[in-house]
């Protein structure tokens, strides 16, 4: 949703950058999945430099992206942070985790069964997905990745939770006026936060990803 196709395809070089960054810097096997989610984010918004140079549509870019951003971040995120998360916090995360499994087989079975189109509007683009019960997979779409990461009982990952609370809020609002998104940005500091959190010191006892 970024300004042009060269502003996402600068913007995703940049975050999958973070992302290596995040991987090499990681010392614990279980905190691989969620340093590998800038990875993530740095493909999709490459992907959506696809979409702006085939001017929107249905075609594969516009499909990849929405596999990216509905189903798959709706089980990738909260499953990441149940690997990452402390032990006590564990059996709670258990509930947004169960929100995602629900909210992605819902929005999987929905691109399989109709089209997702993007339309290009101004500076931003937009995805046209007929979806039943739209409220309800939001909220559980919310729950799983913003909940989980709130749940957490990690305080980096809660500080990420409250980023995107608040980034959600904010392209929500600004997507009505149909205004410039925010989403490079947000996605840029979003993984900036892991990169941080991915430097820390393993705890004693914990298993290192090397030597």
């Amino acid at each position: 949703m970024c300004w042009s196709a060269t502003a996402d395809l600068v913007a995703g070089t940049a975050i999958a950058a973070v992302g290596v960054g995040c991987v090499l810097r990681t010392r614990r096997v279980r905190d691989l999945p969620l340093a590998a989610l800038p990875l993530l984010l740095g493909a999709h918004q490459i992907i959506e430099s696809a979409v702006w140079h085939a001017d929107g549509g249905t075609g594969p870019a516009t499909v990849g992206w929405a596999v990216i951003a509905l189903p798959l971040l709706a089980l990738w995120v909260p499953v990441g942070v149940l690997c990452a998360a402390p032990s006590h916090a564990r059996r709670r995360l258990l509930v947004p985790l169960a929100a995602g499994a629900a909210t992605s087989a819902a929005l999987g079975y929905g691109l399989a069964v109709r089209p997702v189109t993007a339309q290009i509007r101004g500076h931003t683009l937009g995805y046209v997905l007929d979806l039943p019960l739209p409220a309800l997979l939001v909220a559980g779409y919310l729950l799983a990745t913003v909940g989980s990461l709130l749940l957490s009982g990690d305080r980096w990952l809660t500080w990420l939770g409250g980023l995107a609370a608040i980034g959600a809020a904010v392209c929500a609002a600004l997507w009505r006026l149909e205004f410039i998104s925010t989403w490079c940005a947000f996605a840029a500091v979003c993984s900036l936060v892991l990169l941080g959190r991915s430097g820390r010191r393993a705890a004693p006892g914990a298993v290192r990803t090397g030597s």
